[in-house]
């Protein structure tokens, strides 16, 4: 039998497809949210991927999407809020090298000076990174932000910081007015809002007080965002479901 080689266009409708089609197997969803879970919480699954050495504590299915997300937008300011180890910073600045853009700006309000040291000693790549010790919900941190990013609005950001509710929706509030059409705001973690009690890792957030619940609460409020719902059909494993925002009007 001779096989058919697909043009491009068919790989992609096929692609697509498939995406949607994975995306209605309640079984196979469920089986995965139950590996994740487990995975995440017993093994730290999540903790496990690193970037030039740094850990990026995300799934390698998040990683990919964000990728994705940069090649299309372009944005020439990323702004992460929530720095942890500091590899996504790199990973943003990896891609910046190759795409353009301008600055990756790191907030957080801790970031160990041995982390800072390692940050900044990748050459061009640690050109690029801005990082601000501080509140993220604070009007000096805001202001600092915006004398960066300047007149821009090609700016990407990414929401990874203290997870309650009410932290989340004052993110959303403060910062989506910095974005324009086309560009991308990713709210980390919904997936909180449907992890199980862990007795072993008490946290203070949870169904009802997470990212997830603070986004839901901040669409109701705006027409100017749309789920990318062709990004996330293919993520079998995201610690963002529905968190995938583009911006649609300015």
């Amino acid at each position: 039998m001779e096989k058919k080689i697909l043009t491009r266009e068919e790989f992609e409708a096929m692609r697509l497809e498939k995406a949607q089609q994975m995306q209605t197997d309640k079984d196979l969803l469920k089986k995965a949210q139950e590996v994740q879970f487990k995975a995440s919480q017993k093994y730290y699954w999540t903790h496990q991927s690193t970037w030039f050495g740094e850990p990026t504590i995300q799934f390698g299915q998040d990683i990919m999407a964000l990728q994705e997300i940069i090649f299309k937008s372009r944005p020439d300011y990323i702004l992460e809020i929530g720095v942890c180890w500091g590899g996504s910073l790199l990973f943003y600045s990896t891609l910046m090298e190759v795409l353009g853009g301008k600055k990756i700006i790191g907030i957080d309000i801790f970031i160990p000076d041995d982390l800072k040291e390692r940050l900044l000693s990748h050459g061009k790549l640690s050109e690029r990174i801005e990082l601000l010790t501080g509140s993220s919900t604070d009007q000096k941190t805001l202001e600092k932000v915006k004398e960066i990013i300047g007149d821009s609005k090609k700016v990407m950001i990414v929401l990874d910081s203290n997870h309650i509710h009410e932290h989340v929706l004052e993110e959303l509030k403060l910062y989506e007015p910095l974005m324009k059409e086309g560009q991308y705001l990713v709210c980390a973690d919904t997936i909180l809002e449907y992890e199980p009690e862990n007795k072993d890792r008490p946290r203070p957030w949870g169904p009802g007080n997470s990212p997830k619940s603070a986004l839901d609460e901040f669409l109701k409020t705006t027409d100017r965002f749309e789920n990318d719902r062709e990004l996330e059909n293919k993520l079998l494993f995201t610690c963002t479901p529905t968190g995938y925002l583009r911006c649609i009007k300015n």
